[in-house]
């Protein structure tokens, strides 16, 4: 497994974590035995908005006996009172509801406590307005909560409350179809996404993402809004090259499904490339590097994809991003505009005049 490492909170979380929306579904011991896969094979960090009730017992058996080694997020709004998942904006019944989500976990404390569902600017008023806002706060200050988070699907809300309270963790939903404008969770434009992941990464805002197959439509070319099947490991790959991730979330029912899953940090290179949504990009995302690396090799051994990180993160006021651009082994200066990597592109961005654009930026810095 391998790990990345929050940077405001220190926490080495594991790239591949776990959702929990489905596992209630399984029978007892199998899902006993997916968690404890799960946490054998390195698997650190667990998101709890789970689709209902059930599944908190089964997380408090699984794994209380290594509950200091897991990471878990814990929703405030999510309501379990009545069994299956519900959302509430009502204090008492977020108080409720926590507490028992402690008790079935068998924990007394929450990593990251999540302002959660946070799709409209009138969510956000009421959240604050009846009290759960402060309630978290409080938490906060009692060291019952440790982290703060914040869970939407509106990139415009999310930097209205990034703007107004210190977020430690964002559980956004990532992948090509909602990144491209396709789905029910498909919220703001390609660029207005794009400057989630780079205001993330430039404040220190972890990503956790959700949603990371779009409810499984996008395994399936029936359902597809691309009508083209991709993999688990494609989408997986692309959530975690977004600036600011640092865990994707799939959901998994048993421990066969867990280690699937955690094949991806074995999986060969052409088995991750996810070069192919480029067929599907609309136009306003043409001519936009992604990171995909596809371009490599680089016959002067550049990291374009890197590179170009770097890059955008720079220009979006980043200054860690520039700090690592120049202890890159290779720069955009070491560029010898060979071509190599404007003909392999499947996005159509021009890297060779790109380099030159990158290396003016960077020297003025």
């Amino acid at each position: 497994m391998r790990y990345r490492t929050h940077q405001k909170t220190g926490d080495r979380i594991s790239e591949i974590g776990m959702g929990s929306a489905y596992l209630y579904e399984a029978e007892h011991d199998e899902a006993i035995a997916a968690l404890r896969t799960a946490y054998e094979g390195g698997i650190n960090y667990f998101d709890l908005a789970a689709g209902d009730g059930l599944a908190f017992p089964l997380w408090g058996e699984a794994l209380a006996d290594v509950r200091k080694q897991v990471l878990y997020q814990i929703h405030f709004g999510a309501d379990y009172s009545k069994g299956t998942y519900g959302w509430s904006l009502d204090l008492e019944t977020v108080k409720r509801s926590v507490d028992w989500q402690l008790r079935e976990l068998k924990t007394d404390y929450i990593d990251y406590g999540f302002i959660h569902c946070q799709d409209e600017p009138a969510d956000w008023e009421t959240y604050q307005k009846n009290g759960i806002y402060r309630y978290i706060r409080s938490l906060q200050d009692q060291g019952v909560v440790r982290h703060l988070g914040l869970s939407s699907h509106t990139p415009a809300v999310i930097r209205r409350i990034l703007d107004e309270v210190p977020v430690d963790m964002l559980m956004f939903s990532i992948n090509p179809a909602y990144d491209y404008g396709h789905g029910e969770f498909a919220n703001g434009g390609v660029d207005e996404r794009a400057e989630v992941y780079r205001r993330c990464q430039k404040d220190g805002i972890g990503i956790s993402v959700m949603k990371p197959f779009s409810g499984g439509q996008l395994l399936d070319a029936k359902r597809s809004p691309f009508r083209h099947a991709l993999t688990q490991y494609q989408c997986i790959r692309y959530a975690l090259d977004k600036p600011g991730v640092m865990t994707v979330l799939p959901g998994a029912q048993s421990a066969a499904e867990v280690k699937k899953l955690l094949a991806y940090e074995q999986a060969a290179e052409k088995e991750t490339d996810y070069s192919e949504i480029a067929s599907f990009a609309p136009i306003e995302a043409a001519g936009k590097c992604v990171y995909c690396n596809h371009c490599k090799p680089c016959p002067q051994g550049l990291d374009i994809g890197l590179i170009n990180k770097y890059y955008d993160l720079a220009r979006a006021g980043d200054t860690l991003a520039a700090e690592h651009y120049r202890t890159l082994e290779k720069t955009a200066a070491d560029c010898v505009h060979c071509g190599h990597c404007d003909r392999r592109c499947p996005f159509g961005v021009k890297q060779s005049d790109r380099m030159r654009e990158i290396v003016r930026y960077m020297d003025i810095r």
